[in-house]
């Protein structure tokens, strides 16, 4: 991987004095395009439903997405092994459009935002002195912490920053949620912008496989994002007709009336309280812990965080995982929303260890 090293390298000087200028296909952007192709061609990136499975690696990907009935499907996903060409290091995240452009934004975040971080994480990690002195362990993950936390303000700011200098995409009243996570080594880091959840399944004391919310969704309603949405002079409230879904409107217009309260783009209603700012969490996982589900708000608005653990742990093909818990929250749509177009339903299930040794699996498969 040595002349990916090189390619990593140029990615970060590029990125880092762009500054959010349009620079075009400059040499991070070529070199970014490179790292990828190199990645998908040797079976490390998953952009479509299936799973990933690399051999020696103790990641097992199984993702799957479902067009809801409100036309394009505007979510979408990247898992990638060895991210970053670091052998301990996987990315994933999953993206949920909204908008007339609400398909282009999400693929473009998606396209961007890895090679970014990659960038911010690289140059954060040379900007930051180590102590010698530091000998905790504690230490040393609350500094890894803050490097991964610093990294991921700095690439959603500059994401969201060149959406807004796209030509050809119209961000005004269109855009995309952001999740996503990387595991490197023992730990994993999250960063949040939007609506899609994370939720952990893990092993209590008494040997129940429970669910834990890893991630906050982000509504209009929740306190503090009310207040900073109100303090802008945007409004909250409800349409008659959706008691319960809270969303963000102009302070003189009945638009666009956001159901969550930070996404990219949507430069309409960007100075009345809509951040791109994410949510950076953190979790070290133990032998407790046996996968973490990502997905958008198609699976949450019908399945609740306990059935969506019950429903992967109980799938005996863990590369089929996904795609059982979106078709189980596609079958709940039918029963619990009548008469309300189904959403997008999009899944990741990550599981924290590996395939079994006798199970013989391909690096990369889609079905059909």
């Amino acid at each position: 991987m040595g002349h990916l090293s090189s390619m990593f390298n140029g990615l970060a000087r590029s990125f880092s004095i762009r500054k959010g200028k349009n620079t075009g296909n400059g040499d991070g952007r070529e070199a970014a395009e490179a790292m990828a192709k190199e990645a998908k061609k040797n079976d490390l990136i998953l952009r479509s439903s299936g799973f990933i499975n690399l051999d020696g690696s103790k990641n097992f990907a199984s993702v799957f997405s479902k067009r809801g009935e409100k036309g394009v499907n505007q979510d979408t996903f990247i898992v990638w092994e060895g991210f970053g060409c670091q052998e301990d290091m996987m990315f994933c995240g999953i993206f949920d459009g909204h908008g007339p452009w609400g398909h282009f934004v999400a693929k473009k975040v998606r396209e961007w935002m890895p090679s970014c971080l990659l960038c911010n994480w690289q140059e954060t990690l040379g900007e930051t002195s180590v102590d010698p002195d530091i000998d905790l362990e504690s230490d040393k993950k609350h500094q890894r912490f803050n490097i991964w936390k610093h990294s991921y303000i700095k690439t959603c700011a500059a994401v969201d920053q060149e959406l807004g200098q796209h030509r050809k995409i119209d961000t005004c009243h269109s855009g995309t949620t952001a999740l996503t996570i990387v595991r490197q080594g023992e730990d994993i880091f999250l960063a949040n912008v939007g609506d899609s959840r994370a939720v952990l399944a893990t092993t209590s004391d008494d040997g129940d496989l429970v669910s834990v919310q890893l991630t906050t969704d982000f509504k209009p309603n929740l306190p503090q994002e009310s207040e900073r949405i109100l303090q802008c002079k945007g409004r909250v409230f409800c349409l008659d007709d959706e008691p319960m879904v809270h969303r963000i409107w102009l302070p003189d217009e009945e638009s666009p009336g956001l159901a969550m309260s930070r996404a990219f783009g949507d430069y309409c209603i960007k100075d009345f309280g809509l951040i791109s700012v994410p949510e950076v969490t953190q979790r070290h996982i133990t032998s407790k812990d046996q996968f973490v589900v990502l997905a958008t708000d198609g699976v949450w608005d019908v399945i609740s965080n306990q059935e969506a653990v019950e429903i992967v742990s109980s799938t005996p093909d863990r590369a089929k995982a996904a795609k059982r818990l979106v078709e189980s929250a596609a079958h709940a749509w039918k029963r619990k929303r009548k008469g309300i177009a189904m959403d997008d339903i999009s899944a990741i299930c990550l599981f924290f260890n590996s395939s079994p040794q006798n199970e013989e699996v391909p690096l990369v498969s889609t079905p059909k």
